[in-house]
Protein backbone atom coordinates (compact mmCIF):
# COMPACT_ATOMS: atom_id res chain seq x y z
CA UNK A 1 0.00 0.00 0.00
CA UNK A 2 1.33 3.46 -0.40
CA UNK A 3 2.34 5.78 2.66
CA UNK A 4 1.94 8.78 2.82
CA UNK A 5 4.80 10.46 5.25
CA UNK A 6 3.81 12.31 7.85
CA UNK A 7 6.66 14.83 8.42
CA UNK A 8 7.92 15.46 4.76
CA UNK A 9 10.24 18.42 5.06
CA UNK A 10 13.59 17.08 6.75
CA UNK A 11 15.34 19.95 9.47
CA UNK A 12 11.91 21.81 9.01
CA UNK A 13 9.89 22.77 12.46
CA UNK A 14 7.36 20.37 12.94
CA UNK A 15 4.30 20.71 15.28
CA UNK A 16 2.69 18.19 17.15
CA UNK A 17 0.03 18.73 19.64
CA UNK A 18 -0.99 15.63 22.06
CA UNK A 19 -4.37 16.07 23.97
CA UNK A 20 -5.32 13.99 26.87
CA UNK A 21 -8.09 14.10 29.04
CA UNK A 22 -5.49 12.25 32.02
CA UNK A 23 -2.07 11.14 32.84
CA UNK A 24 -1.53 8.36 30.27
CA UNK A 25 -4.41 8.44 28.01
CA UNK A 26 -1.48 10.11 25.31
CA UNK A 27 1.11 7.52 26.00
CA UNK A 28 -1.38 4.84 25.67
CA UNK A 29 -2.90 5.94 22.63
CA UNK A 30 0.12 7.18 20.62
CA UNK A 31 3.04 6.68 22.46
CA UNK A 32 4.73 4.89 19.69
CA UNK A 33 3.93 7.04 17.65
CA UNK A 34 5.59 10.30 19.58
CA UNK A 35 8.79 7.78 20.16
CA UNK A 36 8.87 7.55 16.76
CA UNK A 37 8.51 11.12 15.50
CA UNK A 38 10.85 12.05 18.39
CA UNK A 39 13.79 9.63 16.90
CA UNK A 40 13.37 10.51 13.55
CA UNK A 41 11.65 13.80 12.98
CA UNK A 42 14.52 16.33 14.05
CA UNK A 43 12.62 19.25 13.58
CA UNK A 44 9.73 17.93 15.86
CA UNK A 45 8.52 19.91 18.52
CA UNK A 46 6.09 18.82 21.14
CA UNK A 47 3.21 20.53 23.20
CA UNK A 48 1.82 17.85 25.75
CA UNK A 49 -1.20 18.82 27.35
CA UNK A 50 -2.76 16.91 29.76
CA UNK A 51 -6.08 17.86 30.77
CA UNK A 52 -6.65 16.15 34.78
CA UNK A 53 -4.89 15.34 36.93
CA UNK A 54 -3.64 16.65 40.85
CA UNK A 55 -1.47 14.50 43.57
CA UNK A 56 0.55 11.96 42.73
CA UNK A 57 -1.60 11.50 39.42
CA UNK A 58 0.09 15.31 38.24
CA UNK A 59 2.98 13.57 39.09
CA UNK A 60 2.91 10.31 36.70
CA UNK A 61 1.67 12.66 34.19
CA UNK A 62 4.44 14.78 34.22
CA UNK A 63 7.21 11.55 34.41
CA UNK A 64 5.13 9.71 31.07
CA UNK A 65 5.79 13.46 29.45
CA UNK A 66 9.65 13.29 30.02
CA UNK A 67 9.79 9.54 29.27
CA UNK A 68 8.45 9.71 25.85
CA UNK A 69 9.49 13.14 25.02
CA UNK A 70 12.83 12.38 25.86
CA UNK A 71 14.73 12.39 22.28
CA UNK A 72 12.16 15.52 20.67
CA UNK A 73 13.71 19.07 19.52
CA UNK A 74 11.89 20.62 21.50
CA UNK A 75 8.60 19.87 23.94
CA UNK A 76 6.31 21.58 26.40
CA UNK A 77 4.49 19.68 28.82
CA UNK A 78 1.02 21.19 30.37
CA UNK A 79 -0.67 19.70 32.99
CA UNK A 80 -4.51 20.85 33.95
CA UNK A 81 -7.15 20.02 36.82
CA UNK A 82 -10.35 19.85 35.57
CA UNK A 83 -12.26 17.34 37.70
CA UNK A 84 -11.44 13.48 36.21
CA UNK A 85 -14.59 11.88 35.07
CA UNK A 86 -17.05 15.56 34.78
CA UNK A 87 -15.72 16.79 32.11
CA UNK A 88 -19.20 16.99 30.23
CA UNK A 89 -20.23 18.55 33.61
CA UNK A 90 -17.52 22.05 33.47
CA UNK A 91 -17.54 21.94 29.65
CA UNK A 92 -17.31 25.39 29.41
CA UNK A 93 -14.49 25.76 31.64
CA UNK A 94 -12.38 23.78 29.14
CA UNK A 95 -14.03 24.83 26.42
CA UNK A 96 -12.72 28.16 27.27
CA UNK A 97 -8.97 26.74 27.64
CA UNK A 98 -9.39 25.23 24.15
CA UNK A 99 -9.82 28.87 23.03
CA UNK A 100 -7.08 29.45 24.29
CA UNK A 101 -5.14 26.73 23.25
CA UNK A 102 -6.44 28.21 19.40
CA UNK A 103 -4.90 31.84 19.58
CA UNK A 104 -1.73 29.83 21.03
CA UNK A 105 -0.93 26.93 18.99
CA UNK A 106 -0.52 26.30 15.16
CA UNK A 107 0.18 22.71 14.94
CA UNK A 108 0.77 20.45 11.82
CA UNK A 109 -0.92 17.37 12.88
CA UNK A 110 -3.01 16.52 16.62
CA UNK A 111 -3.23 13.50 18.18
CA UNK A 112 -6.34 13.66 20.32
CA UNK A 113 -9.22 11.08 21.61
CA UNK A 114 -11.57 9.09 19.19
CA UNK A 115 -14.31 10.53 19.23
CA UNK A 116 -16.53 7.35 19.62
CA UNK A 117 -14.80 6.71 22.93
CA UNK A 118 -17.11 5.36 25.66
CA UNK A 119 -15.54 7.49 28.89
CA UNK A 120 -17.04 10.60 28.62
CA UNK A 121 -14.34 12.72 29.70
CA UNK A 122 -12.36 11.44 26.01
CA UNK A 123 -15.41 12.19 24.00
CA UNK A 124 -16.06 15.75 24.88
CA UNK A 125 -11.61 16.40 24.25
CA UNK A 126 -12.37 14.85 20.98
CA UNK A 127 -15.74 17.08 20.62
CA UNK A 128 -13.69 20.21 21.65
CA UNK A 129 -10.72 19.55 19.57
CA UNK A 130 -12.96 19.24 16.46
CA UNK A 131 -14.64 22.60 17.31
CA UNK A 132 -11.30 24.29 17.74
CA UNK A 133 -9.14 23.44 15.27
CA UNK A 134 -11.07 23.29 11.98
CA UNK A 135 -8.22 23.52 9.22
CA UNK A 136 -6.42 20.99 11.12
CA UNK A 137 -4.73 17.40 10.57
CA UNK A 138 -6.62 15.44 13.14
CA UNK A 139 -5.80 12.42 14.12
CA UNK A 140 -7.94 10.47 16.99
CA UNK A 141 -6.24 7.63 18.96
CA UNK A 142 -7.54 4.73 20.88
CA UNK A 143 -7.55 3.45 24.63
CA UNK A 144 -8.53 -0.30 24.99
CA UNK A 145 -10.88 -0.33 28.45
CA UNK A 146 -13.61 -2.22 30.26
CA UNK A 147 -16.64 -0.40 27.93
CA UNK A 148 -15.37 -2.22 24.76
CA UNK A 149 -15.04 0.67 22.20
CA UNK A 150 -12.45 -0.34 20.48
CA UNK A 151 -13.13 0.03 16.26
CA UNK A 152 -12.04 -0.09 13.25
CA UNK A 153 -9.66 2.72 12.47
CA UNK A 154 -8.47 3.62 8.86
CA UNK A 155 -4.98 5.50 9.47
CA UNK A 156 -2.05 3.08 10.69
CA UNK A 157 1.77 4.36 11.60
CA UNK A 158 4.00 0.78 11.95
CA UNK A 159 6.05 0.59 14.46
CA UNK A 160 9.17 -1.92 14.96
CA UNK A 161 9.20 -4.12 18.23
CA UNK A 162 12.02 -2.02 20.18
CA UNK A 163 9.72 0.83 20.13
CA UNK A 164 7.27 -1.00 21.42
CA UNK A 165 8.84 -2.40 24.49
CA UNK A 166 10.28 1.08 24.95
CA UNK A 167 6.38 2.17 24.68
CA UNK A 168 5.19 -0.44 27.15
CA UNK A 169 8.10 -0.21 29.42
CA UNK A 170 7.74 3.18 29.88
CA UNK A 171 3.94 3.09 30.41
CA UNK A 172 5.01 0.39 33.01
CA UNK A 173 7.33 2.80 34.61
CA UNK A 174 5.41 5.95 35.01
CA UNK A 175 2.01 4.80 35.78
CA UNK A 176 2.67 3.02 39.11
CA UNK A 177 -0.76 4.15 40.29
CA UNK A 178 -2.71 2.02 37.53
CA UNK A 179 -0.69 -1.05 38.01
CA UNK A 180 -3.37 -2.87 40.08
CA UNK A 181 -5.77 -2.40 37.11
CA UNK A 182 -6.19 -5.91 35.29
CA UNK A 183 -6.00 -4.07 31.95
CA UNK A 184 -3.03 -2.08 32.90
CA UNK A 185 -0.65 -5.19 31.35
CA UNK A 186 1.99 -5.27 28.67
CA UNK A 187 0.08 -7.82 27.10
CA UNK A 188 -2.61 -5.90 26.63
CA UNK A 189 -0.37 -3.10 24.87
CA UNK A 190 1.57 -5.22 23.01
CA UNK A 191 -1.57 -7.11 21.73
CA UNK A 192 -3.39 -4.42 20.27
CA UNK A 193 -0.37 -2.89 19.10
CA UNK A 194 0.30 -6.09 16.96
CA UNK A 195 -3.28 -6.76 15.37
CA UNK A 196 -2.89 -3.27 14.06
CA UNK A 197 0.24 -4.39 12.67
CA UNK A 198 -1.69 -7.56 11.47
CA UNK A 199 -3.94 -4.75 9.82
CA UNK A 200 -1.72 -2.88 8.32
CA UNK A 201 0.94 -5.37 7.39
CA UNK A 202 3.71 -3.25 8.97
CA UNK A 203 7.26 -4.81 8.08
CA UNK A 204 8.32 -4.88 11.69
CA UNK A 205 4.36 -6.90 12.86
CA UNK A 206 3.32 -4.06 15.30
CA UNK A 207 1.29 -0.52 14.64
CA UNK A 208 -0.31 2.25 16.31
CA UNK A 209 -3.76 3.15 14.63
CA UNK A 210 -5.83 6.26 14.70
CA UNK A 211 -9.20 7.77 13.13
CA UNK A 212 -8.41 9.65 10.25
CA UNK A 213 -11.97 11.67 9.33
CA UNK A 214 -10.51 14.29 7.01
CA UNK A 215 -7.59 13.83 5.18
CA UNK A 216 -5.86 16.52 2.06
CA UNK A 217 -3.98 14.86 -0.64
CA UNK A 218 -1.88 17.00 -2.64
CA UNK A 219 0.07 15.26 -6.04
CA UNK A 220 3.52 16.22 -6.56
CA UNK A 221 4.32 16.66 -10.03
CA UNK A 222 6.81 13.83 -11.60
CA UNK A 223 10.15 14.47 -12.24
CA UNK A 224 10.61 15.91 -15.73
CA UNK A 225 7.27 16.95 -16.47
Amino acid sequence: MLALPLASVPDAAFRVLCLGAHADDIEIGCGGTVLHLAATVPGAEFTWIVLSGDGTRAEEARRGAALFLGSAARAHVVVKAFRDGFFPYVGASIKEYFEELKRDQTPDVIFTHYRGDRHQDHRLVSELTWNTFRDHLILEYEVPKYDADLGAPNCYLPLDDATCREKTRHLLDAFASQRDRRWFTEDTFRGLMRVRGVECAAPGGYAEAFYAHKLVVRPRPCEGR
